[in-house]
C-alpha cells in the first residue's frame, strides 16, 4: 500500500491561477457556509465492503427553508442523478443542505434530509407547501458495495448535525471515500478565492466529489507533478462523474449563478476532463448575500445584485475556473490508497 502525507496542493508547491486564495482555502471561507461528513469504512463479510459516506453543504447556520438562499444548477453533463434541481432551476432558490453521496443512496440520503428538515419545521405538509431537497451522486461501486445500501437515513442526519465552518476535511472522506479520479483515490476537495472590486470584497468557494478520468487524461504535465510509473491505477477505470458545489457571497440573481456555474466546467477541462459520455458532471451554486423569507405579506421584495457590465463579474468567472481547479487538485492531493470491496485498491497519487 502506498502511504503518504495528505497535504493541500499549495502545499506541494502547485499554486493555481492568480486570484488571492481566502484563509481556510475552503468553501467555508464563504461566510456561514458549513460542511459536514459521515464517512462508511467496514466490512460486511464475504468480501463486500462499506466504502462510502454522505457530505452535507449548508449556506448558513440558520433555518434553511425558513430562510432561503438564491441558487442555480448547471448540467455540463447529464448522465447523473440528482433530486431537486428541476425547482431550483424554476425558482432560483435552495431552501434545503445540498447533499452528496453514492448512486444508490440517494434515497435514503433524501429521506434522512427530509426527517430532519420536517423535525426544524412543522409547518411542511400542514399550514404550508412541501420542500425542495436537494441531493447529488457519483458511483462508488468500484470501492464500495453499492447494492448493499449501506447509507441509511440516519447517515444523512448525523451529517448535517456535524456540519461545521472549521476547513472541511478532504479526500477520502464522507461522499468521497469510495470515489476515484484519473485511476487515482479521489473524493472531496475544496478550495477558495478573494474577488475585490473597489467597493467591496467578496469571496468564493468550492466543494468537489471528484470521481472521473483516466490516467491519460489528467494533465500532469501542466502542473508538473508527474507520478512514479510503478504506482497503478485503477484497472478498470470508468467515464465517472463529478459533483461541484460553489458559494459566493457576492449578490447576484439566479441567472448570474448559473453564468458562474458555467464557468466550473473550464476548470474541470484544465484538469484533463472531457466531460465523458457516461459522466455526470453538475454544478450547485448559491449566493449567501441575501436569506429569502419564507413567509413574506408584501407582494414585493428588493435585492441588490451586481450589475453584469461590471469588471468584478469578469474575475468572479475566473474566481469560480480557478477555485474548481484547485478544489479537484486537492482531492487528489488529500486523498490517501484506499482499499475496498473485494479488495479492490485505489491508489493514491504519487506525487513524491
Amino acid at each position: 500500500m502506498i502511504e503518504r502525507e495528505p497535504k493541500k496542493i499549495r502545499q506541494r508547491g502547485i499554486v493555481i491561477g492568480r486570484l488571492p486564495v481566502g484563509k481556510k482555502n475552503c468553501i467555508t471561507d464563504v461566510e456561514g457556509v458549513k460542511v459536514g461528513h459521515v464517512t462508511l469504512n467496514n466490512p460486511l463479510g464475504e468480501g463486500e465492503y462499506a466504502c462510502t459516506g454522505v457530505s452535507a453543504i449548508l449556506p448558513h447556520d440558520g433555518n434553511l427553508f425558513q430562510e432561503k438562499v438564491v441558487g442555480a444548477g448547471y448540467v455540463l453533463n447529464g448522465f447523473g442523478k440528482t433530486t431537486g434541481l428541476v425547482q431550483v432551476d424554476e425558482l432560483g432558490l435552495i431552501e434545503s443542505p445540498i447533499m452528496l453521496t453514492n448512486t444508490f443512496a440517494i434515497p435514503a440520503v433524501t429521506q434522512g434530509t427530509l426527517e430532519y428538515m420536517l423535525e426544524q419545521n412543522p409547518d411542511i405538509g400542514e399550514t404550508t407547501g412541501t420542500i425542495n431537497l436537494v441531493v447529488g451522486e457519483c458511483n462508488d461501486s468500484r470501492l464500495n458495495s453499492i447494492r448493499k445500501l449501506p447509507i441509511q437515513p440516519k447517515h444523512a442526519i448525523e451529517c448535517i448535525q456535524k456540519a461545521s465552518s472549521d476547513i472541511s476535511s478532504e479526500g477520502a472522506v464522507g461522499a468521497g471515500k469510495g470515489m476515484i479520479c484519473f485511476g487515482y483515490k479521489g473524493g472531496i476537495g475544496s478550495s477558495s478565492r478573494l474577488v475585490q472590486d473597489g467597493e467591496a470584497n467578496y469571496t468564493i468557494g468550492c466543494l468537489v466529489l471528484s470521481n472521473f478520468g483516466r490516467k491519460e487524461d489528467f494533465q500532469s504535465e501542466h502542473y508538473k507533478v508527474e507520478g512514479k510509473s510503478e504506482v497503478p491505477t485503477f484497472p478498470k477505470p470508468a467515464d465517472g462523474s463529478i459533483m461541484i458545489v460553489l458559494a459566493t457571497d457576492a449578490p447576484l440573481s439566479s441567472r448570474q449563478l448559473k453564468r458562474l456555474a458555467k464557468r466550473c466546467g473550464i476548470g474541470l477541462g484544465r484538469t484533463g476532463s472531457h466531460f465523458s459520455n457516461g459522466s455526470g458532471d453538475i454544478v450547485i451554486a448559491f449566493s449567501t448575500a441575501h436569506r429569502i423569507p419564507h413567509n413574506l405579506e408584501e407582494s414585493l421584495e428588493t435585492r441588490q445584485q451586481l450589475r453584469d457590465d461590471h469588471s468584478v463579474m469578469n474575475d468572479l468567472f475566473l474566481g469560480a475556473v480557478e477555485v474548481t481547479e484547485e478544489a479537484i487538485l486537492n482531492s487528489l492531493s488529500q486523498a490517501v490508497t484506499t482499499i475496498g470491496r473485494m479488495g479492490n485498491t485505489a491508489y493514491a497519487y504519487p506525487f513524491e
